[in-house]
């Protein structure tokens, strides 16, 4: 029996683990046992904890209970924690996923004890190395025992870092394994969409109309710490939706809440409080965002995971950054780069509102989960 650790922290990995949790459940319990442990970055009960009830994931065997702080904090407190752990019984590996500071705490914690580390969504780049997200990627990557990259271009951005032919060995002599797996978000995606259908009730709950609203997510501190790129941003929805008498809902992360309050003017708050075009609520549950993402006309978002599920359920994507990890979706032009930028946002809804968008399958088959554990097993056995 192969013993793992997968180590989560962010409602994005909480999701993530999901697929192979199910997975492991489903085929793979005589040779694969999990444990889970929760670093607590994100600790807030409705960006995290409702989640393993709402997607039947195991309860965290471990949890570090670290919350906020500066990235070195944070980081140090998780990379201490996560090493008591793994110190207090035996893990053949564990397994990581994106890029988030969990992500970066565990390969470093774990690569000092020469334990194989499964790094899941391997090989996404922005090129933006002031992005936190950018620096944890690449360490991980750098100490991981298998990369498992969810599209080619992840492959080609490995292959040209010189992974494929990289000397490096790690504990036992074993080499570094390399694959195209394809997307266990794409897993949950087709797993899950069945269950949001029957369970959730939001759009009845606001008076949602399929293909009437635009979704709208804004987390990145790039955006909601800078007063400019806020003001941009809420300034472009308000006339969309103004202009295209359309409906904007925006489930608030629990950070741009509060900074909402400070990094807007009066104008634009007022604004949106009077307007019934824009729909501000509390972070939805998993299965409710699915519903929400499934049934939009356009979705606006910085996150790359939502940007990946606007592709999935086939709806065109406004990219609010300067750059996106899937430029797989920017090539086909299902998405558009618009930035926090009032004209190009503008542009952007404009053409993609008036074009026919094409979605050809660029994230696997939906059984990334089972090729992930079948190397796993193999690499360890």
């Amino acid at each position: 029996m192969i013993n793992i650790l997968t180590i989560i922290g962010a409602r994005p990995q909480i999701i993530k683990a999901a697929a192979i949790s199910r997975a492991i459940r489903a085929g793979y319990s005589g040779k694969v046992y999990e444990k889970i442990l929760h670093t607590g970055q994100h600790y807030d009960i409705n960006m995290s904890q409702v989640f393993f009830g709402e997607l039947n994931i195991p309860e965290p065997d471990y949890h570090l209970n670290v919350g906020s702080g500066s990235h070195g904090v944070q980081t140090a407190k998780m990379i201490s924690g996560i090493e008591q752990v793994l110190l207090s019984e035996k893990f053949d590996g564990i397994v990581l996923y994106g890029d988030t500071n969990s992500t970066l705490a565990g390969a470093i914690a774990a690569s000092k004890l020469h334990i194989p580390i499964f790094h899941i969504e391997a090989g996404l780049r922005s090129f933006n190395m002031s992005m936190p997200e950018e620096i944890n990627r690449i360490v991980c990557d750098q100490l991981s025992s298998i990369l498992f990259a969810p599209t080619d271009t992840a492959i080609l951005n490995l292959n040209t870092e010189g992974y494929a032919s990289s000397l490096p060995t790690f504990a036992k002599l074993r080499k570094r394994e390399i694959y195209n797996s394809g997307d266990v978000m794409y897993d949950n995606s087709l797993y899950f969409f069945g269950v949001a259908e029957k369970r959730s009730i939001i759009l009845q709950k606001n008076n949602l109309q399929p293909n009437n609203y635009v979704l709208v997510t804004i987390h990145r501190d790039n955006n909601t710490d800078n007063q400019d790129r806020l003001s941009e941003i809420f300034r472009a929805l308000l006339s969309i939706s103004k202009s295209y008498k359309i409906k904007m809902v925006i489930p608030l992360h629990p950070r741009t809440s509060k900074l909402i309050k400070t990094n807007l003017t009066e104008n634009i708050l007022n604004e949106i409080n009077q307007s019934n075009s824009i729909l501000i609520l509390p972070p939805v549950p998993f299965l409710d965002m699915m519903n929400l993402e499934k049934n939009a006309f356009l979705i606006m978002t910085d996150s790359g995971g939502v940007q990946k599920e606007a592709f999935f359920f086939e709806k065109p994507c406004i990219i609010l950054r300067t750059e996106t990890e899937w430029v797989e979706i920017v090539e086909t032009k299902a998405g558009w780069i618009a930035d926090a930028n009032f004209d190009k946002i503008i542009d952007a809804y404009e053409k993609l509102s008036n074009k026919n968008v094409v979605f050809p399958r660029l994230f696997g088959d939906g059984k990334a989960s089972e090729f992930i554990l079948n190397k796993i097993i193999s690499y360890l056995s």
